[in-house]
């Protein structure tokens, strides 16, 4: 046969793969609507042609089809679900070509009943060896006009941050750079493209088809030591393929609406299980930080041994140890500034394992491990990479729990490898990674669990310079950016403005946030981060009097990893409610653009009574309403959000002394 259809343990998924005169292609279909219609299948080869040759260009043959059906079964230490079990059913096509240097070429695909798959695979074969690959032929076209929502990147350099924005699909151009994910609707379903497991390979952009088609294919990063004036495509990866070798999974999310991808975990199913061993160490909690609010505040006297403001210095961070303590937060972490020739820059004199005289780092551990706190350390890439194994030997010896690796925004080939480099070296001394200026999540955090969360995100650090952190933005990153993977947008603005009030109020140290006290607590819970922020000054999270200002009480108890997640309600420019599980309760959170109130069903509730304590946007755009009442799994509670706001319940069982 010439053609293999997969479908989904549902069935209501269907990938076909065929190979008709001499090329290979798929279509997806959802319910027995088309949602991908037939698009082209392979890789380019460097052949000494500047356009590439495909593999097979000669002519591909299907020679054979295999297919099974299996489990993916997994346990994640931290995330937003802890066991996985994701049914599957999967073909492996073998091609052959009768010219050219591989001859041999195994298409996998597999589908879930949330989504589809597939990955090119070179099989062992003689004479193949050292490959170039240009760049691949997958495409993804699309058989109507859909409304899509991505990130336009538009160059292959940055730190992946920016707003996924509405765009018609017949209006994404050859000249666009879309990073994953891209997000459509096709008006009975919706999808996500974005991809997987990516090794000894580069991340990949999605750019218009220019053939008059309408849909994206995968455009890839080329490598940074291409010669220079090279055609920008010259080579893409490097490859040894004499003992065979696997390009990333190309994937595509469905669900019925596009808030229940919200649900999907496939990113993470098709990744490479966890290299790392043990994993028991990886600690899960919100942290004190110091950068967002810019270290520009009055020092509470106690602490102005090193003068009367707060600075990079050993009492600055002693008032943050002392402060985490006192809230319950696990960590503190010290940001850019703390090492001998800290920078964001390369800087070649720096030295990462010996702190600047003014940043006692042996007595901040010690003070932080007797107050039953753990430090993490900032770090400029390249800065780290000079001193890799010695550095991260270090801050084992330290006793340090954590590193912030930023500013890599890179996801060329060489970029991935370093990922793996230092993710690897990482878990070998026991610290936990949070990557900024990071390209977005392609499953290394089930391969890496120490990798615990990441950047690439365009999230609460624009309010000190931009008035791009709209309602609306921080809506869309739930059903765009936040579908890959942990997402370190750094919540916790206490300083809270409207949007016409906020060009008066805006300012890079101590910022304001245009949405209310109600999102940011729901930030906690619709943004999940297995290490969240807990980015204002410390006396943002106090009032006048000394007490705990409105919501602190939400954030001392919330966690910051989940044994399940649920979509409750929401569309993309609009408004989102989720629900999260953590042992034996349940946590809300929902922010909108617009004032709104949502009515909730509570049927995933288990059996019995369940006391519900609710935190709602009230009279000012910095109070709270907050209730408490009692509930069943019959019941229905409503969540009242008023413009650029939100609010969050938790459920525990009746009784509970948590």
């Amino acid at each position: 046969a010439r053609t293999v259809e997969l479908q989904s343990p549902d069935q209501r998924n269907v990938i076909t793969l065929s190979v008709e005169g001499g090329a290979a292609a798929y279509t997806v279909l959802r319910d027995g609507r088309q949602v991908i219609a037939k698009s082209p299948l392979g890789i380019l080869l460097q052949r000494g042609n500047p356009s590439g040759t495909a593999i097979g260009a000669e002519g591909l043959m299907l020679v054979d089809a295999q297919t099974r059906s299996g489990v993916e079964s997994f346990v994640r230490p931290v995330g937003k679900l802890t066991q996985v079990n994701e049914a599957f059913r999967e073909a492996i096509l073998t091609l052959s070509a009768s010219s050219g240097q591989v001859r041999r070429l195994k298409i996998v695909a597999r589908a879930f009943d949330d989504g589809v798959a597939f990955r090119y695979v070179i099989p062992k074969q003689p004479g193949v060896g050292s490959l170039s690959i240009i760049d691949e032929q997958t495409a993804f076209i699309f058989p109507r006009d859909y409304d899509c929502w991505g990130l336009n990147i538009g160059r292959l350099d940055s730190s992946f941050e920016g707003e996924h924005d509405p765009i018609r699909a017949s209006l994404i151009r050859p000249s666009h750079s879309y990073q994953a994910p891209l997000v459509c609707k096709t008006g009975s379903a919706s999808f996500a493209i974005s991809e997987s497991d990516v090794e000894n390979y580069p991340g990949a952009f999605y750019r218009g088809l220019g053939s008059g088609e309408i849909g994206v294919r995968v455009n890839l990063s080329p490598r940074k030591d291409n010669p220079p004036g090279a055609r920008q495509s010259l080579s893409a990866a490097r490859i040894d393929a004499s003992n065979g070798f696997r390009t990333p999974w190309r994937l595509i999310m469905l669900g019925d609406k596009e808030g229940e991808l919200i649900e999907s975990h496939l990113v993470d199913v098709l990744a490479a299980p966890s290299r790392i061993g043990e994993a028991g160490w990886i600690k899960p909690g919100l942290s004190a930080w110091d950068w967002w609010n810019g270290n520009s505040f009055a020092l509470p006297p106690e602490y102005r041994s090193s003068g009367p403001n707060a600075g990079t210095n050993t009492a600055t961070y002693k008032h943050y140890i002392d402060f985490a303590a006192e809230l319950g937060l696990d960590y503190v972490l010290i940001d850019e500034g703390w090492s001998v020739g800290s920078s964001i820059e390369p800087n070649a004199q720096a030295d990462v394992t010996r702190a600047k005289s003014e940043v006692d780092i042996a007595e901040l551990i010690r003070h932080a491990r007797s107050k039953g706190v753990g430090i993490w350390l900032w770090l400029q890439w390249q800065q780290l990479d000079r001193q890799l194994d010695e550095a991260l030997a270090t801050y084992a010896r330290w006793g340090v729990k954590g590193i912030k690796v930023d500013f890599m925004d890179r996801n060329d080939q060489q970029m991935v490898d370093y990922y793996h480099r230092l993710l690897s070296a990482a878990a070998r001394n026991r610290l936990m990674v949070n990557l900024h200026g990071a390209f977005p999540p392609n499953g290394l955090a089930r391969t890496y669990p120490n990798y615990v969360t990441q950047e690439g995100v365009l999230g609460a650090e624009y309010n000190k310079w931009s008035r791009r952190v709209t309602a609306r933005h921080n809506v869309n990153l739930a059903f765009t950016r936040g579908l890959l993977g942990p997402m370190d947008y750094t919540p916790g603005g206490f300083r809270h403005s409207t949007p016409a009030e906020f060009p008066s109020k805006q300012r890079f140290h101590e910022p304001y946030v245009m949405t209310t006290r109600g999102a940011a607590l729901a930030m906690y819970l619709v943004y999940a981060s297995p290490v969240q922020m807990v980015s204002d000054t410390p006396a943002a999270y106090r009032t006048p009097d000394g007490g705990w200002q409105p919501g602190v009480d939400f954030i001392r108890t919330v966690p910051a990893s989940w044994n399940e997640t649920r979509f409750v309600s929401g569309a993309l420019d609009d408004h989102v409610v989720i629900a999260r599980r953590s042992g034996d309760s349940w946590y809300i959170g929902g922010m909108t653009d617009r004032a709104r109130k949502v009515t909730i069903k509570l049927d995933f509730l288990g059996t019995g009574r369940w006391s519900a304590t609710r935190w709602q946007d009230g009279d000012t755009i910095s109070t709270l309403d907050v209730d408490r009442t009692t509930v069943s799994s019959t019941s229905r509670l409503s969540l009242d959000m008023a413009d650029n706001g939100g609010g969050v319940i938790v459920l525990r069982p009746a009784g509970s002394s948590n």
